[in-house]
């Protein structure tokens, strides 16, 4: 009963939460230079200002901004993301055709992310001050500090144009029509340098947070019991430092679970992968608001989703969390 409780609590909070996102964004985006119609306009060469006026009242652009924002609440409400006039297409359409490209991509990049960063913090704690230590903190700060778009682009670079061993672009090969199995690999061997790229500097953030948190555990009095009664150095290592550190690294893996979707825009630019951020990059390019608008609040709705699971899995990392 309070886990249900404590769920439509939250749920209703994120609700809350979303609905403030979507006005903010939608301000936000109003306020920016330039609109759908004088981009359409501008590619089209037409500077009539009959046709631009025409374009605008088709757009509903002409209406005062607080009638705009009355109306995009409300198809909100009814789960209607609007309609893009730049793809000719539903705005749901299109985010749920390139929804699963970027769930495949922040996924893989989180779960490989939180399982090295993990072991590698791990293993820099328990061999702390020796040369693995230094030489494990070394690297995370590397990756840490070197911008995502250099390293995407010295990756493809190194192993697509010098080594020619990885695809550097795209979701699956042009041209050749694959299936079942042959497809699969096809897109897990495309999925490698993205994936691997926008994980690394996860995994940076997260082993310099394990080895701390493991070693501020490490002096606790518990861990002296334990050590004292003869414990095996593996099992306190395992079953009493790492579960109690890890609370910190969920919740700073929760956050950043949902904002990798919105964050994958500039990997999937540079690798040209077929998901969200790059649709999101090209409606900001073609002010296409509506689509623009819909990718913001899928990423808000992601993050939300995000931090709900973050908070049920705190009662499994830590026992003494109740759900209150």
């Amino acid at each position: 009963m309070k886990r249900l409780q404590f769920m439509i609590t939250r749920l209703a909070q994120g609700f809350i939460a979303l609905l403030v996102i979507a006005i903010v964004n939608f301000l936000l985006i109003r306020a920016a230079p330039g609109d759908p119609v004088s981009v359409m306009a501008g590619e089209a060469g037409a500077s009539d200002p009959q046709f631009i006026a025409q374009l605008r009242t088709q757009f509903g652009l002409d209406q005062p901004l607080a009638t705009q924002l009355f109306k995009y609440l409300d198809h909100i409400l009814h789960l209607d993301l609007g309609y893009s006039y730049r793809q000719q297409q539903s705005v749901f359409h299109l985010i749920m055709e390139r929804l699963p490209a970027t769930l495949l991509l922040t996924g893989s990049a989180f779960v490989l992310a939180l399982l090295l960063g993990v072991a590698a913090g791990a293993l820099a704690s328990r061999r702390a001050g020796t040369w693995l230590d230094s030489a494990i903190t070394v690297v995370s700060l590397v990756f840490y500090a070197t911008p995502l778009y250099w390293l995407a682009m010295m990756a493809v670079l190194l192993f697509t144009v010098k080594l020619g061993v990885l695809p550097g672009f795209g979701y699956v090969t042009v041209g050749a029509d694959l299936h079942g199995l042959a497809l699969a690999a096809d897109i897990a061997t495309h999925l490698i340098l993205p994936v691997v790229t926008l994980a690394l500097f996860y995994m940076a953030v997260y082993a310099r947070m394990t080895r701390a948190s493991m070693l501020e555990v490490a002096q606790m009095d518990f861990v002296k019991t334990a050590r004292a009664k003869g414990l095996h150095p593996g099992r306190i290592q395992r079953a009493h430092i790492l579960r109690n550190a890890l609370l910190p690294v969920v919740t700073l893996a929760g956050m950043q679970a949902g904002g990798m979707i919105g964050g994958a825009v500039l990997t999937e630019t540079v690798f040209a992968w077929p998901g969200i951020g790059r649709l999101m990059f090209d409606a900001l390019l073609q002010r296409d608001y509506n689509l623009l608008l819909g990718c913001f609040l899928v990423a808000a709705a992601m993050a939300v989703l995000f931090n709900l699971l973050t908070d049920l899995v705190y009662t499994i990392v830590d026992p003494r969390i109740q759900l209150n």
